[in-house]
């Protein structure tokens, strides 16, 4: 399904879209990747979405992503015997590994590796960050602290430990138990929730086994700070902006937006900017200004993806928020400002055969009226280089191998069409004419690129670039066997 767009969205589902016909509308109106929230809903409610997408996927002939976003460990206090407490600033608050009913002076955190990881002056924040605490004394099954920031403490409130590295593991048993059950289910993306260090990374794709692609959440400050270590052994990132915001000053946030999506695009692998970006859409049909600004600047830093939650799984406006996030991303890819400032952040280190190529094509595309660059791809490498680029031309990917076209969908500029398996370069050719025509990109009077690595269907070995007409007629009395 071609799109006037080159980046994506991606839209979470849930209650208010887990039908065959919200699904399908949403995947018309602009969603190119569905994301399915390991947190909430049983396997059966996941199985059911998957089929579903897959059947919308196979009626509209369009390939189309899917994310599985695991939970991760989550801290939470316990109960109260009031089943809420008010703290104010000033007051001394204990947390423990008693199961006692809390009072106003204490509660339980039935973690006891926070308790083994606090120093004096460490931070917990409680509630999305609306409480905060200060340790000032601490053991292995304690801490006495105080609160320097007041509000509602309540049953089972989230906890956030900004300022210490966990010795949690990145997968809890339910995690591992979800990571299983949608591998083998055939999700193409897995995201990894509360990644610290890139060993976090390592052990979930040794699980998976190869089975979808890795994502990490970036939504903690000890994963800001081993970023490019993380980046390195993830095959895409999501600048989770929900819980780096409560771990970090607000402030912190948007800088470090920018500089992870440019360490993405410098090596080329997807990055997806994600939370509360239409988060009035929950309610309202219209976004607020800010908002719709927020999704703007995000995709002219160059994102791969752009990402809806509650506005799509739970919001009573899903189709409005997927419709809004389109029109805004076609407006500003329309804005002669936003090729600008993608060509001026353009920051690539090129070492091989096909990085040359590659940056060939996108030259040879942009100096000559081409219309359309056609990478012919088995793994996605090729066309995840001529992404990196970030050409002015669409790009098509084409790919006999369905599983490839799926994970494609995440990655910017690309348009995934599958094609059979070829053995010859001219036959490619011809292909990819056909595709840029019925995809509408291009006419018989028009001329394309084609990149491709013979033998075909063996990864990395791209090593030849075409420039084509897309006259069939033209290919065959002029193109080599």
């Amino acid at each position: 399904m071609r799109r006037l767009r080159k980046v994506k969205i991606v839209a979470t589902l849930g209650p208010s879209s887990n039908t065959y016909e919200m699904i399908r509308t949403l995947h018309e109106a602009g969603a190119d990747v569905f994301r399915l929230n390991m947190s909430h809903g049983s396997h059966e409610d996941i199985t059911k979405l998957h089929r579903l997408i897959r059947q919308v996927e196979k009626d509209l002939d369009s390939p189309i992503a899917i994310l599985a976003d695991l939970q991760g460990p989550k801290l939470r206090v316990g109960t109260f015997e009031n089943g809420e407490e008010e703290l104010d600033w000033g007051d001394t608050f204990r947390l423990d590994l008693d199961e006692t009913p809390g009072t106003k002076k204490r509660v339980c955190l039935p973690h006891p590796e926070i308790f083994q990881a606090l120093g004096v002056g460490a931070h917990l924040l409680v509630n999305d960050g609306k409480i905060r605490l200060r340790v000032e004394e601490c053991g292995e099954d304690f801490a006495n602290c105080v609160v320097e920031a007041g509000g509602t403490i309540s049953n089972r409130k989230g906890v956030n430990v900004p300022d210490v590295v966990l010795p949690l593991a990145a997968l809890s048993e339910k995690d591992r138990s979800d990571l299983e059950f949608a591998a083998a289910l055939g999700v193409d993306w897995l995201a990894l929730s509360f990644v610290q260090r890139p060993e976090d990374v390592e052990e979930a794709r040794k699980l998976c086994e190869g089975r979808a692609a890795i994502l990490s959440k970036i939504e903690k400050p000890s994963a800001v700070k081993a970023f490019d270590r993380i980046l390195e052994v993830s095959d895409g990132i999501m600048v989770a902006r929900g819980d780096l915001g409560v771990e970090l000053p607000v402030q912190a946030v948007p800088p470090i937006q920018k500089r992870l999506i440019r360490a993405c695009r410098k090596v080329g692998k997807p990055v997806i900017v994600a939370t509360q970006m239409l988060e009035s859409m929950i309610e309202s049909p219209m976004p607020t200004r800010a908002e719709v600004s927020d999704v703007a600047t995000a995709i002219y830093e160059g994102s791969d993806a752009i990402m809806l939650s509650a506005e799509s799984a739970a919001g009573q406006y899903p189709v409005e928020a997927v419709t809004t996030m389109n029109n805004v991303a076609v407006g500003v890819e329309k804005d002669p400002t936003y090729t600008e400032i993608i060509e001026a952040s353009r920051n690539i280190d090129r070492t091989s055969v096909a990085d040359g190529i590659v940056a060939a094509a996108r030259e040879i595309a942009e100096t000559a009226n081409i219309k359309v660059i056609c990478c012919f791809t088995s793994s996605g490498t090729t066309v995840a280089k001529v992404a990196r680029e970030r050409p002015r031309v669409p790009i098509i990917a084409m790919t006999s191998l369905r599983g490839t076209a799926r994970r494609l969908s995440l990655t910017w500029g690309v348009n995934c069409v599958m094609t059979g398996e070829l053995e010859r370069f001219k036959q490619a050719v011809v292909n990819a004419a056909r595709a840029a025509r019925a995809q509408g990109y291009a006419g018989t009077e028009d001329q394309i690129v084609v990149t491709a690595g013979v033998p075909f269907n063996i990864p990395g070995t791209t090593n030849i670039l075409r420039v084509a007409p897309c006259d069939e007629r033209l290919i065959y009395s002029t193109d080599p066997e």
